[in-house]
């Protein structure tokens, strides 16, 4: 597997290296290191992990500035992976984007039989436009586009992380029986809740995850602010980086805020998980008018897990997947929506152990128990030759009748 990320903080990635461990497949993961003190070389949970970049920050704003580390790790990757295939044949390469490109890493293991999946966890041109604002009709955004359709061809079979997505990946960069859909589905084995868990009056509010601008957490701060007239005791923790980081101190500095709102550096998955799961409340402040609108966001599904309840700005994408029996759900880039939103959450308790009753019960059928064997059948036709037809038909008309088979239940 190929990630620009930090394997040991990305859900998806370490979700599908760790099934396949777990089966006897030996899986090697190449991705970055976060700190000094992180080895380059480790094994987690079966899987062999070898940071061949460091990214000690992430505080890009140019162009340029994003572009320069993902061409780097394109070819350190591509290097890398030419080596190992000469010495023993890899069966599989599967990269994960952003970036697209990236799949090219791999061109050395497809030109000599291997097969190689990749997995869209974010559509780019769209992410690009919305992180530098710019239109559909920009020239980075045909560029970025044509790449996506390059990326498509060379791949033998695209996943993509919810059905939105297909429809859109399909009508412009590959055949829909070359692709499936496989959301990013909890293990429920990490995201557990806390039964020793006790309140200490301080309401925790909690964010896990990028720093972004269409995360909104911009709005997620001041309707903490707001909220704190009320409950003067409520704390926000904000776990995360990304280039809206700076921005987001100065206005919590700005609000009166030091102290209430504390930011935190990204955890490794287990430990996140924990630190979840003692939270009263999760937010989740997505911009139905960006990006977000469309991007599903795994955290939902991780606060339900944790037992947790979640107020989830109402985006496209999030309506398409859940309801207000499950999450609370608030008018999009509306600071006093969200306040309202959380300070029901908050004084209601038996709103909120409803809510967290069939967030379970939802979980429990939608995890990923219910759909890693699609994943291993789809590995194991790619592999035998069978070709990637009949597994991405299978795996699109699952993805498609998801949302009907729950409205069913």
């Amino acid at each position: 597997m190929v990630t620009h990320s930090f394997y040991e903080s990305d859900n998806r990635v370490m979700r599908y290296a760790e099934t396949l461990a777990q089966r006897g497949d030996e899986v090697e993961v190449v991705a970055l290191r976060r700190g000094a003190d992180v080895p380059r070389e480790e094994v987690l949970g079966g899987v062999r992990v070898f940071r061949i970049q460091d990214r000690f920050g992430k505080t890009q704003q140019s162009k340029a500035g994003y572009l320069w580390p993902l061409l780097r790790f394109l070819i350190v990757a591509s290097t890398w992976l030419t080596r190992k295939h000469w010495r023993r044949r890899y069966d599989l390469v599967h990269v994960h984007n952003i970036p697209d490109f990236l799949v090219f890493a791999a061109w050395y293991p497809k030109l000599t039989g291997a097969k190689v999946i990749l997995d869209i966890h974010d559509i780019v041109p769209e992410f690009f436009g919305s992180k530098f604002a710019v239109g559909p009709r920009s020239p980075l955004v045909r560029a970025l586009r044509l790449v996506e359709k390059l990326s498509a061809a060379l791949a033998d079979h695209v996943i993509l992380a919810n059905h939105l997505w297909l429809e859109k990946y399909a009508a412009r960069s590959a055949r829909r029986e070359k692709c499936s859909v496989f959301l990013n589905h909890v293990n429920a084995q990490v995201f557990r809740p806390n039964p020793a868990r006790k309140p200490n009056g301080k309401p925790l509010i909690l964010f896990p995850g990028g720093l972004q601008w269409h995360q909104g957490l911009d709005i997620a701060i001041r309707g903490f602010d707001k909220l704190r007239r009320q409950l003067p005791e409520a704390q926000f923790h904000i776990y995360g980086e990304g280039n809206m980081k700076p921005e987001l101190v100065r206005l919590a500095a700005e609000l009166g805020l030091n102290g209430s709102v504390r930011f935190f550096e990204p955890l490794r998955l287990h430990e996140i998980a924990g630190v979840m799961a003692n939270a009263d409340l999760g937010v989740v402040p997505k911009r139905a008018d960006s990006f977000g609108n469309e991007a599903y966001s795994t955290k939902i599904m991780e606060f339900m897990s944790a037992g947790v309840p979640v107020a989830v700005s109402e985006t496209r994408i999030d309506r398409f997947y859940f309801d207000d029996s499950l999450v609370r759900f608030f008018e999009s880039g509306n600071p006093d929506a969200l306040a309202a939103a959380m300070l029901e959450l908050l004084g209601n308790a038996q709103l909120r152990q409803g809510m967290v009753a069939r967030a379970s019960e939802y979980v429990a059928r939608n995890n990923w128990e219910s759909r890693k064997m699609d994943y291993l059948n789809l590995v194991d036709s790619l592999i035998a030759g069978k070709g990637a037809r009949q597994a991405g038909s299978q795996g699109g008309q699952r993805a498609q009748t998801l949302r009907e088979a729950e409205a069913a239940k």
